[in-house]
């Protein structure tokens, strides 16, 4: 096969933009992240500039966890019973809010750390709400065969926005200041509640099942007998746990680098740029049957990525293993996704979609108290590597655990 041959099968499939419920999410969604994501960097980087404290950035992470548990969980019933589009447009409407009372903040000068860390455990809630139904959405819009190729344009979606986001957010601080970068997140918010607004009706299969412990523990139950399912979320918690730097970004570009707010959000952007690149050449994915294989090379990439970004004192190499691991990390993430949306039925999309969410969002708040606690014990640097060593040896034990995980073959999705 020629070079540009090779080229165009290896580039991102476009097929599910034809389907225009489909692609009018995407474009909303697209522009909704941007804005969360110059919110996601602004927070720490204002709680850094009050405290001074990797730790109290690390505690922006736990601040949004437990309702992040609580609500996923209880909101992947909620979607399993109810409207998951009215549902999705309610929590949107209420994270603009919440984005409109961090303008409102930044506007008065209110320098309240504590006020921060409740906003972002109220957001935490309804994010946590939104997505298992939202994450339902493209199973009921698009066939089985094209999941895989819509997962990875959903990741260049996402990652074009966190690559994006997190350079505006840097710019904007160290510029006009916070009260622009929060003011852009409420207003990018329309965006999306325009997208969804455009959907049909979204109810689950069969009418569902009514919300409560019972329907919560019905998931949980059913999660436990699928061990390939079950294992997707496993090592994904492995990487995001022990491996996820971000929240000693502000310190490694002050302490490692010599930078500041703009630096910072040079290293958020990385790892999304990484991410990007790799599923702008994503064509290849659709051809990969043992999905299960692909996602343990991947986190394994992962760490490999991470601890090399620690143990480097060049921004410009730091950069580029970031960009690394971002592009391991979609990997892991567009057949991670695939596999869930593969082997649940429609009926547990949303309770599961709840306990994916609390694995893919929590993991990373975890990391963050992780990382900040072990900056404390260890330095910046050496919390960092210790994590890529950690994740490397976990997942090959994991991998060496569950045979059946390494066997998974989408062909034969028996999960």
């Amino acid at each position: 096969m020629t070079l540009p041959g090779r080229l165009r099968r290896a580039a991102l499939d476009v097929t599910p933009l034809r389907t225009a419920a489909y692609r009018r999410l995407l474009i909303g969604d697209a522009v909704s992240v941007v804005g969360t994501q110059i919110t996601a960097v602004a927070v720490p980087i204002q709680v850094y500039e009050q405290t001074r404290s990797a730790a109290a950035v690390g505690f922006v992470g736990l601040a949004g966890l437990l309702p992040l548990i609580v609500f996923g969980l209880y909101g992947g019933a909620i979607a399993d019973a109810v409207d998951r589009r009215r549902l999705v447009l309610m929590t949107t409407v209420g994270q603009a809010a919440l984005s409109t009372v961090l303008l409102l903040q930044a506007l008065a000068g209110l320098h309240s750390t504590a006020l921060l860390y409740v906003v972002i455990a109220v957001q935490a809630a309804l994010f946590s709400m939104d997505s298992p139904a939202r994450s339902a959405f493209t199973p009921r819009l698009l066939p089985k065969e094209l999941l895989p190729a819509a997962n990875a344009l959903r990741q260049v979606e996402f990652n074009l926005g966190v690559t994006i986001g997190p350079l505006l957010a840097g710019a904007l601080v160290a510029g006009p200041g916070y009260s622009w970068a929060y003011g852009l997140d409420a207003l990018t918010f329309t965006a999306s509640i325009w997208a969804v607004a455009s959907l049909p009706p979204m109810p689950p299969h069969g009418g569902g099942r009514r919300a409560g412990t019972a329907s919560v523990l019905e998931g949980l139950a059913f999660l436990r007998t699928r061990p390939v399912l079950l294992m997707t979320f496993v090592v994904d918690l492995i990487a995001m746990v022990f491996a996820m730097p971000r929240a000693l970004f502000p310190s490694i570009a002050h302490d490692v680098y010599g930078g500041g707010a703009q630096t910072a959000g040079a290293l958020y952007s990385a790892l999304a740029a990484g991410a990007l690149l790799g599923a702008l050449f994503s064509g290849w994915f659709g051809r990969v049957h043992r999905q299960g294989v692909a996602v343990l090379a991947a986190i394994v990439a992962w760490g490999v990525s991470i601890a090399l970004f620690g143990a480097t004192s060049s921004l410009a190499f730091g950069l580029l293993m970031l960009a690394c691991a971002g592009a391991s990390d979609m990997v892991s993430a567009v057949f991670r996704n695939a596999i869930l949306q593969t082997a649940a039925p429609d009926e547990m999309r949303g309770r599961l979609g709840g306990v994916f969410i609390v694995v893919v969002a929590g993991g990373p708040r975890l990391g963050d108290g992780r990382a900040g606690l072990g900056a404390e014990l260890v330095g910046v640097q050496g919390a960092v590597v210790a994590g890529g060593l950690a994740v490397i040896g976990l997942t090959a034990a994991c991998a060496a655990a569950v045979p059946r995980f390494r066997q998974y073959d989408v062909r034969e999705p028996y999960a």
